[in-house]
């Protein structure tokens, strides 16, 4: 066991718990200002993953649909955001209950979100459309484990505590959709609980979880026999933060090929592709690059996606499928 004089103190470990203390501070200031304005994960391809956004999409597919998604942000920074969500949901047997859930894992460096969302949606079923409401609830488990942080020289004087906090969150959403067009808004943490992490004068305090809302739209165009042309957009709003707006445009090919580009007005644009692997099973990747300052320090990002649709419904499943 090493002999530590605390009294003395040793001058290099005095300047190391100082750095990691401004490390610490810095960090908890940016987690602060995130709790502020956008805290839920990015996603790139969410035209393929509204469940995430939209609880009133909850059974839109009639069968059942399972979506995995894989999302590594800025690759190059070390700590930053890494996501994977996986997601499920299936409309009733009469065709207007919709039942699903999704469970996400979003971690920043030392920090860890934890969710899980049960969803029920009800259908208001018209001539060749629908009018959805869905109601999600859950919890939110929010970890900060200080045994992350990779520090250069062993600091024997910085010893904090891990953070832990379980909250409860509900989302809204209302939703329309026909064979070719949808649009949807939706609120999410409507209970606005407390979350994440802020520094004040070396005190450790948690931060509110503010509402967000989101409206989306979109449809589909016949360019030709086998070719369709789908824009779509989604607004996010959160107050305190600037309005993000995302622009899409893709061309489906034969209803098995896809691909397409999207711009954010964070300054970022994505290049997306997907692809029919076989009946009921597709896959997509999306790759970001960034047009402001971080794009000196990341190499862009990447999102892989996994989608199966399962006909546990013969007669109703409708083929094509364009939402």
């Amino acid at each position: 066991m090493k002999n530590i004089d605390y009294k003395s103190g040793n001058k290099k470990t005095q300047a190391n718990m100082k750095t990691v203390k401004s490390i610490v501070a810095l960090l908890l200031v940016l987690i602060g200002f995130g709790a502020q304005a956008q805290q839920d994960p990015l996603f790139s391809q969410y035209t393929f993953n509204k469940l995430l956004v939209n609880p009133g999409y909850a059974g839109s597919r009639d069968g059942l649909n399972i979506t995995v998604v894989n999302r590594a942000q800025w690759t190059g920074i070390e700590g930053a955001p890494k996501t994977l969500t996986v997601s499920a949901h299936t409309a009733g047997k009469n065709n207007r209950v919709g039942l699903g859930f999704y469970v996400n894992r979003d971690v920043l460096g030392p920090t860890a979100n934890n969710s899980f969302m049960g969803t029920y949606s009800y259908k208001i079923i018209m001539e060749n459309s629908f009018f959805a409401f869905g109601l999600q609830g859950g919890l939110n488990y929010f970890d900060y484990d200080y045994s992350q942080m990779n520090l250069r020289d062993e600091d024997y004087l910085f010893d904090p505590e891990n953070i832990r906090k379980i909250t409860p969150d509900v989302n809204f959403g209302l939703y329309y959709q026909t064979p070719t067009f949808f649009a949807g808004l939706s609120s999410k943490h409507l209970l606005e609980n407390d979350y994440g992490i802020i520094m004040d004068n070396e005190k450790t305090s948690f931060n509110r979880l503010s509402r967000h809302f989101y409206l989306m739209s979109g449809m589909v165009w016949k360019l030709a026999e086998n070719i369709r042309f789908r824009p779509s957009t989604l607004v996010k709003f959160v107050s305190g933060s600037p309005l993000q707006i995302d622009i899409n445009g893709s061309f489906l090919f034969k209803n098995s090929f896809l691909i397409g580009a999207s711009f954010r007005t964070e300054k970022a644009l994505s290049v997306q592709t997907e692809l029919a692997l076989m009946e009921g099973i597709r896959m997509g990747y999306s790759y970001d690059v960034y047009f402001n300052k971080l794009q000196l320090y990341n190499y862009g990002s990447h999102e892989i996606r996994l989608a199966f649709d399962i006909n546990i419904f013969e007669p109703r499943m409708v083929t094509p499928r364009y939402f």
